[in-house]
C-alpha cells in the first residue's frame, strides 16, 4: 500500500519563499532557521492503499535541539505515522547545518470516499512551531508507474565477448513495487540479471515509491555467433504497470583458426636423425581475416620442429593454406610412436593439433647395431671357450 502518482512536486516550508527559491550557495548561507520541507505536498492515492510521503527536517545554523513531531488532521479510519530510521519516531534532532529524513505514512481504508482531504506535520521544540501541511486527494484507478533505462545501451565486442548493461528502473509511481524483469534476447544468448554492485543473481526487486533502482544485465553470445548486430529488450513488470527498453550488442567479426592434415590425417612417419616434411592445413573457419598467424610445435626432448614458411600472413574468412612442417626426431630416437604438437597463434586466437609420428631406425642404424651384438657374443663364446677349460 503506497503513493500511486504525484499530481505536483515542490518544496513547502515555513520560510519565506525567497529563502526556499534561492538556489546558489551563497544566498543559502544566509538561511537560518528551521524547516520542514517535502518535494511532494499534493499527492493522490487509492482508497485501500498505504502511502508513503519523504519528509525532511532541516536546521540552518541553529544548535541541534530535540523537536517533538506529530501529525493533525487525520481523517476518522485513517492511520497516520511518523517514520524515521525505517521506524515509528515522536522527536527529530537534526544537526547543525544537516537534516534529519523523515516518513509520513498514511493507512487509508478501503471504504474511504473519493475527495480532498488535509494531514499536517508538526514540530515544537525551542519556542518554534512548524507546520507541514499535505494534500490528499482520493481517487479510485491511479495505476502504478515504471520507468527504465541503460546508460549505455549499445555495446560492442567480439563472439568471445560478455556484455554488461546498467539498467536503472525508477518506480514512478506513489506506492512501494516490487519489480520482476526479463530479457528478450535471441536464440542461444545467455542471459542473467545481477545488482549493480554485486554477483547475486535477481530476478525481481523492490523499489519504494519515487525511488530508482540499478541492476545489471550480463548477455553472453553464443560463441560460433556470425558478426552482425544483435537485439535485446529488458522488460520490467509491477502490478499493473510495465516498461521495457531496447538495447542492442553489435559482434565483430572474429578469426577462428584450425590445423588438420592433408585429408584430415594426423599421423606421419619419420625416421631417427632425419628431416620429415609433412603437410599442414591452416583453416580460418571465423568470421574476421587472421593475420600474422605464427606456427610453433613442441615434441619430445630434443626433437626438431620447424615450419616452412614460419608465418601465414593472412588468411581471409573461409579460407585455408598448406604449410610444411619439418620435423627431426633425435638421431638416438627408438623405433615407436610419438606424440607432438603443432600450433598456430595470431593475436589471441590459438590452435593447435596432435600428430602422431611413427619413428623408424635407419639401416645403417641397424646393421651397426646388429654388428655390434655380434662381436659381444663372439667376445662372450671366446671367454667361455678359454676360460672354461680351466
Amino acid at each position: 500500500m503506497q503513493l500511486s502518482h504525484f499530481v505536483f512536486a515542490a518544496l513547502l516550508t515555513i520560510a519565506p519563499p525567497l529563502a526556499i527559491a534561492a538556489p546558489a550557495d551563497d544566498t543559502s548561507k544566509d538561511i537560518k532557521g528551521l524547516y520542514l520541507i517535502t518535494d511532494y505536498p499534493a499527492i493522490s492515492v487509492r482508497p485501500g492503499t498505504t502511502s508513503t510521503i519523504a519528509l525532511k527536517l532541516q536546521n540552518y545554523g541553529l544548535a541541534p535541539d530535540r523537536y517533538r513531531l506529530a501529525v493533525t488532521g487525520v481523517p476518522a479510519g485513517w492511520t497516520a505515522t511518523l517514520l524515521g530510521g525505517g521506524q515509528p519516531v515522536g522527536a527529530a534532532m537534526p544537526p547543525t547545518d544537516g537534516s534529519v529524513p523523515l516518513q509520513l505514512r498514511l493507512e487509508i481504508p478501503a471504504n474511504a470516499g473519493t475527495g480532498r482531504e488535509t494531514v499536517t506535520v508538526t514540530a515544537e521544540g525551542s519556542g518554534r512551531s512548524l507546520a507541514l501541511p499535505v494534500t490528499v486527494t482520493l481517487a479510485k484507478e491511479l495505476p502504478a508507474k515504471l520507468h527504465v533505462e541503460a546508460k549505455l545501451p549499445d555495446l560492442r565486442g567480439s563472439a568471445k565477448s560478455a556484455f554488461d548493461y546498467q539498467i536503472t528502473i525508477k518506480n514512478d509511481s506513489g506506492r512501494n513495487l516490487v519489480a520482476s524483469f526479463a530479457a528478450d534476447a535471441p536464440k542461444n544468448f545467455e542471459t542473467s540479471f545481477t545488482e549493480a554492485y554485486g554477483s547475486q543473481e535477481l530476478s525481481a526487486i523492490p523499489i519504494d515509491a519515487g525511488q530508482s533502482k540499478d541492476i545489471k544485465l550480463h548477455v553472453r553470445p553464443p560463441s560460433t555467433i556470425d558478426a552482425g548486430r544483435y537485439p535485446v529488450t529488458v522488460k520490467v513488470n509491477a502490478e499493473d504497470a510495465t516498461a521495457d527498453t531496447k538495447l542492442s550488442l553489435e559482434i565483430v567479426g572474429q578469426p577462428r583458426l584450425s590445423l588438420a592434415g592433408r585429408d584430415g590425417l594426423v599421423s606421419a612417419r619419420a625416421e631417427a636423425g632425419a628431416q620429415s616434411t609433412i603437410p599442414v592445413v591452416v583453416s580460418n573457419t571465423g568470421s574476421a581475416p587472421a593475420d600474422d598467424i605464427n606456427l610453433s610445435g613442441s615434441g619430445p626432448s630434443g626433437w626438431k620442429i620447424a615450419f616452412e614458411p614460419k608465418t601465414v600472413d593472412r588468411l581471409a574468412p573461409g579460407e585455408q593454406k598448406e604449410v610444411q612442417a619439418q620435423i627431426t626426431p633425435t638421431a638416438k630416437s627408438l623405433a615407436g610412436d610419438y606424440m607432438v604438437s603443432l600450433n598456430a597463434a595470431a593475436r589471441g586466437e590459438n590452435a593447435s593439433a596432435q600428430y602422431r609420428i611413427t619413428v623408424s631406425t635407419s639401416t645403417l642404424w641397424g646393421m651397426t647395431g646388429a654388428g655390434v651384438i655380434a662381436a659381444a657374443l663372439l667376445i662372450m663364446v671366446g671367454a667361455i671357450a678359454r676360460y672354461g677349460r680351466r
